[in-house]
C-alpha cells in the first residue's frame, strides 16, 4: 500500500497512447504505475499491491478477463478494486466482468475528467472500507477481551462457590485444586488416544478443568451430622448422602436454563449427577453402566477415587500413591471405564507430583514426600 495521500493505481493497457493518457490524467495527482500485458500487471501487483487497479480488457496473450481471474486468486491482491478499460459495448462483455469482480467500467475513448471522477469515487470508496475493517477489527478484539473477562469472572465465582460448599468439611482442604489439575491431566491423555480424540477437544479438557470443582456442590444440602461424621455412614445416612448428587446438579440445572451457552455450568450438571456412578451399573443416582455415563463423569469418578485414597478423611489415613494405583487397577471394568483407568496409569506420575505440590498441609506433604501410610481396607467413598 502506498504511502503517498491519495493512494497507489496500476494502470495497464497494450496501447502506449492510453498509457500517456492515463499518466497526464491520473500522474500528478497518484503514485501511478504502468504495465503493457497481463504477464507484467501481475507481476507489479504481486510485488507491490496498489489501492486500485486500472487494466485493459481486450490485450494481446493474456486478456483482461485472465488477469483479473489471477488477481481473484491470490490474497494479496483478491481484494483490489478493478475497473476494467475497454471499448466494448457488448452488455454481456460487461456483465462477466461484473460476474468475476470488476468494480467499473470506463469506456474508451477516455473523457479525462470521467477518469478522474470514478478514480476518485473508488479509491475513496477503497479508504471507507479500510477504515469499516479497521474500526470492526477493533471491536472483535474490544469485545474478545471483555468476553474473556467476563468468562474469567464467572470462572473464579464457579470456583468459589464450590469452595465455599467445602467449608464445611476441614478435611477437604486442596481437593478442588487437585481435581482440576488431575482432571486436566487424565483429559488430555485420553485426547491421545483414537478412541477419545475426536470427544476430547480444547475445549472439553478447558471445560472440565473449571467444572470439576462443581462435583460436590450438592453436599451444601447435607445435615452437618451426616456430612461431618468421623465413622461410617449407616444405610439411611448414605441413603441422605447420595442425595448431594442430586441437589447439586438440580441447583446447576436452574442456573443453567438462566445462562444455557456456559459450558462449564453444563458439564457440571453432569460431574454432579453422575461421578458416582459405576461402570458395571452399580452406581448412583440412575444406575448408569457403561457409555451411558457422561466422558466427564466417568473421568471425575476416577480422578476423585484417586484424591479420596490419598487424602486424610476422618475414617481414614492417606493411602500411598502405589496402593491408590492398585485399587483403581482392581475397579477397572467395574467401577472406571476401563480406558481411563488404562489413561491413568500412563500418567499416574503426574498425578503423583499434583498431591504433593498441592498438599493439605506440611503434614500431608511429608506423607505423600514417603508414600503415604497404609490405611488399611478401602474406604467407602460418598
Amino acid at each position: 500500500m502506498s504511502t503517498l495521500h491519495a493512494g497507489a493505481i496500476l494502470a495497464v493497457d497494450d496501447t502506449r497512447l492510453n498509457l500517456d493518457l492515463l499518466v497526464d490524467a491520473l500522474g500528478d495527482r497518484y503514485d501511478l504505475s504502468v504495465a503493457m500485458n497481463g504477464e507484467a500487471a501481475l507481476k507489479l501487483a504481486m510485488a507491490t499491491p496498489p489501492d486500485l487497479i486500472l487494466l485493459d480488457v481486450m490485450m494481446p496473450g493474456m486478456d483482461g478477463f485472465e488477469v483479473l481471474r489471477r488477481l481473484q486468486d491470490s490474497p494479496a491482491t483478491r481484494d483490489i478494486p478493478v475497473i476494467f478499460l475497454t471499448a466494448l459495448s457488448e452488455i454481456g462483455e460487461k456483465a462477466r466482468g461484473f460476474a468475476l469482480g470488476a468494480v467499473d467500467y470506463i469506456t474508451k475513448p477516455f473523457q479525462i475528467e470521467e477518469v478522474q471522477a470514478r478514480v476518485d469515487t473508488h479509491l475513496k470508496l477503497r479508504r471507507a472500507q479500510h477504515s469499516l475493517r479497521s474500526f470492526n477489527n477493533s471491536l472483535q478484539e474490544m469485545v474478545a477481551r471483555q468476553v474473556e473477562e467476563i468468562a474469567q469472572s464467572q470462572q473464579a465465582m464457579i470456583f468459589a462457590l464450590a469452595k465455599l460448599s467445602h467449608t464445611r468439611d476441614d478435611d477437604t482442604g486442596l481437593h478442588l485444586e487437585r481435581v482440576q489439575h488431575l482432571c486436566r491431566i487424565l483429559a488430555t491423555a485420553l485426547a491421545g488416544t483414537r478412541k477419545f480424540a475426536k470427544a476430547i477437544t480444547a475445549q472439553f479438557i478447558e471445560a472440565i478443568f473449571h467444572a470439576s470443582p462443581l462435583h460436590d456442590v450438592g453436599k451444601v444440602g447435607i445435615a452437618d451430622a451426616i456430612l461431618l461424621k468421623p465413622g461410617r455412614l449407616d444405610e439411611e445416612e448414605f441413603r441422605v448422602m447420595k442425595s448431594h448428587t442430586l441437589i447439586g446438579a438440580t441447583t446447576l440445572a436452574s442456573v443453567h436454563r438462566q445462562y444455557p451457552s456456559n459450558a462449564f455450568v453444563e458439564m457440571g450438571i453432569d460431574i454432579a449427577r453422575h461421578h458416582h456412578e459405576r461402570w458395571d451399573g452399580a452406581g448412583y443416582p440412575d444406575g448408569l453402566s457403561g457409555a451411558a455415563i457422561p466422558l466427564s463423569a466417568r473421568i471425575m469418578a476416577l480422578v476423585d477415587v484417586y484424591d479420596a485414597l490419598r487424602a486424610r478423611r476422618p475414617y481414614k489415613e492417606p493411602f500411598s500413591h502405589e496402593r491408590a494405583m492398585a485399587i483403581i487397577a482392581e475397579g477397572r471394568g467395574k467401577h472406571f471405564d476401563p480406558d481411563i483407568v488404562d489413561a491413568f496409569h500412563t500418567v499416574a506420575g503426574r498425578f503423583e507430583e499434583v498431591c504433593r505440590q498441592f498438599a493439605d498441609s506440611q503434614w500431608f506433604a511429608e506423607e505423600a514426600a514417603r508414600g503415604g501410610r497404609e490405611g488399611g481396607a478401602s474406604p467407602a467413598f460418598s
